[in-house]
This record gives structure tokens, C-alpha cells and sequence, in this order.
């Protein structure tokens, strides 16, 4: 019995030393070479929320959690009933604006008829006095006559320019309503997946109440940290690859998109040499755009994996690293809208 137990435990010790040196064995094979950086992370992507501008009560939403929604989709109606009744309103009041701007006008062709004329008669009775057959007291009354018809033609001027000033806030107006009542329809600014439902049919909400957020899934990446010594080697647009989880064998092509210019983890004093090493700098790999846009109704957040990052332009990628995906979309292009504020040591 004592000679099985001991056979039976060397089996057990043969297995798991041929487990571990298996495992070793393709744990080697996948060494990282010089001139790289690892880090662990997972799949991330931008929230957005989508909101109301103006008060309103909620008519329905068309999404559920869950859901894939495409850049300009209708997902909530707001209550516009009351903006639209104003916007009628406005409008109203933008016509009446144009009437009195015209009855303006013709006030003041009226005006600049009567100024000519006053003008005129000046003329002629200056001309008469001249020729001794008018009195300087007629004159006197004609110049008032002209003072008086350039002082109301003024005034009509002046009330023209004030309907076409009404006319014009009167305009701004409707065009704000319009506005308004357009922004009561919601529309999804971008592609995404729906993560909350925050509202519901039949609640008010104020200026700002959200009605869902979703995962903007057109800027999706992985966030690792680096030590002070890889992240200061770094920029944006520096190739990268992810492998995930679920897909181990597969590597994803990426780019840098993002250095901290903060450490994390920092001490505040700063002595040592083994404290310098503890400085982490946070690091962004955005995977590649056609990637994610081919793939886009599959891709999902949350997912845990490794990113790599190539520390020496000149060093070559590990063949594990150069997966289908890597050929087919290539390294990334450098996004004009990426950040890279540079990492300090």
C-alpha cells in the first residue's frame, strides 16, 4: 500500500513539473524583447450622455440598455407643445415687425416729398425777394416750412430703422424657438451602445436632464501605466498592441493617444532612486479607427488584457505580436485630435 502511495506521488510530482515546464516553455516563447514596454489594462471607451437643453416633459425613448445606436438616430422626443405655441407667436410678431417697417418706408418717401418741395418754395421766394416782389416775412415762413419737413423726415427715418431692428430681434427669436423646438427631438451625436436608461416616459425634466448615456465606441482603448524611465521614451503616435483576454492569440493594432504629464503613485519626497522607480505615468492606447469601425457592433468595454508598446523605433515586433488583424489594418495613423502633454521625469 506504502509502495502505491509512493509511486502515485511521483506520477503527481512528474505531472506538475512537466505542467510548470510547459508553461514555462511558452511563457518563454513569449518574452518580451529589448526595447519594449508592458502594461496591464482593459478595453475602455468615452461615456456620453445625452440630455435635454430646454425643460420639457418625456415623451417616449426609443432605446433600451443595451442597444447599438448609429450617429444621428431619433432616441427621445421632448414635450415642445408650449415652444411651439411661442414659436407661432414669434412669428406673429415677426410679420407685424415687417408691416411697420414698410409703413415706415412709405412715411418716409412721404417725408422726403414734403422736404422737396418745402425746399423748392424756399427757392423761389428767396429768388422774389430778391426781385423786390415778396417780403422777407414769407421768406421766414417757407425756411420754417423746410426746418419742419427735415425734422419729420428725421423722425421717419428713425422709426424705419427701429422696424428693421424690431424685424430683426423678432427673427432671432423664431430662429431660437426653432431651435428649440428641434432640439426636443434627440439625436445620437455619435455610435455607441447604450449603457443607462435614465428616464422615462412621463417625467419632466429640467434644462440638462439626462435621458440615457452610451459608450461612444468610435474612440475605444486601453489605459496601462509605464515607469518614469519607459514613459519618458514615448509619444504620441508610438505603435502599440494589445492582446485580450478572449482573444490571446490575436494582437490588436494601436497607437499611443495619450501621456500623462502627471506620475501617479508619486511620493511626495522624492530621495531614492527605488522611489523614482514607484513614479507611474498614465498611458493611452486607442486601438485603430477602421479597426473598431469594421468591428464596431462587436466591440465591448470592461475587457482585460496586456498593451505593449514599442520603446525603440528600430526594434521588430515578437511574431506573437503580428497577428491577421496587425496586416490587415497596419499601424495606426496618428490622430490630429490626440493628446500627448509629454511625461516628466
Amino acid at each position: 500500500m506504502k509502495r502505491s502511495l509512493a509511486i502515485l506521488a511521483v506520477i503527481v510530482a512528474l505531472a506538475a513539473a512537466g505542467g510548470a515546464g510547459a508553461w514555462y516553455l511558452a511563457h518563454r516563447s513569449r518574452a518580451l524583447p529589448p526595447g519594449f514596454a508592458e502594461g496591464n489594462g482593459r478595453i475602455e471607451a468615452t461615456e456620453v450622455d445625452v440630455a435635454t437643453k430646454a425643460a420639457g416633459r418625456l415623451l417616449d425613448v426609443l432605446a433600451e440598455e443595451g442597444d447599438f445606436i448609429k450617429q444621428g438616430q431619433v432616441i427621445a422626443h421632448i414635450d415642445v407643445s408650449d415652444l411651439e405655441a411661442a414659436l407661432r407667436t414669434a412669428d406673429a410678431q415677426a410679420a407685424q415687425a415687417r408691416q411697420s417697417r414698410d409703413t415706415a418706408f412709405h412715411v418716409v418717401e412721404q417725408r422726403k416729398g414734403e422736404l422737396d418741395l418745402a425746399t423748392k418754395e424756399l427757392e423761389r421766394q428767396e429768388t422774389l425777394v430778391a426781385k423786390g416782389f415778396a417780403t422777407e416775412q414769407k421768406v421766414d415762413q417757407y425756411r420754417t416750412t423746410k426746418l419742419t419737413a427735415a425734422a419729420a423726415l428725421a423722425a421717419a427715418q428713425s422709426s424705419l430703422a427701429a422696424s428693421e431692428s424690431a424685424i430683426r430681434a423678432a427673427e432671432a427669436e423664431v430662429d431660437r424657438l426653432k431651435r428649440l423646438v428641434a432640439d426636443g427631438t434627440l439625436i445620437a451625436p455619435k455610435s455607441g451602445r447604450v449603457i443607462y436608461r435614465l428616464a422615462e416616459p412621463g417625467e419632466v425634466l429640467g434644462a440638462g436632464g439626462k435621458v440615457l448615456t452610451f459608450i461612444d465606441l468610435s474612440d475605444v482603448y486601453m489605459t496601462i501605466f509605464l515607469p518614469a524611465a519607459d514613459a519618458g521614451r514615448i509619444g504620441v503616435g508610438t505603435p502599440a498592441r494589445l492582446l485580450l483576454e478572449p482573444l490571446p492569440d490575436r494582437a490588436v493594432p494601436a497607437a499611443v493617444s495619450f501621456v500623462s504629464a502627471r506620475a501617479q503613485f508619486t511620493p511626495k519626497q522624492v530621495e531614492t532612486q527605488r522611489e523614482r522607480d514607484r513614479m507611474m505615468f498614465r498611458v493611452k492606447l486607442r486601438v485603430a479607427r477602421p479597426l473598431v469601425e469594421k468591428y464596431l457592433e462587436h466591440v465591448k468595454t470592461g475587457v482585460t488584457g496586456v498593451g505593449y508598446v514599442r520603446l525603440d523605433p528600430a526594434a521588430q515586433w515578437p511574431a506573437w505580436l503580428d497577428s491577421d488583424l496587425v496586416q490587415e489594418f497596419g499601424e495606426p495613423a496618428k490622430d490630429s485630435g490626440a493628446k500627448d502633454t509629454g511625461a516628466k521625469k
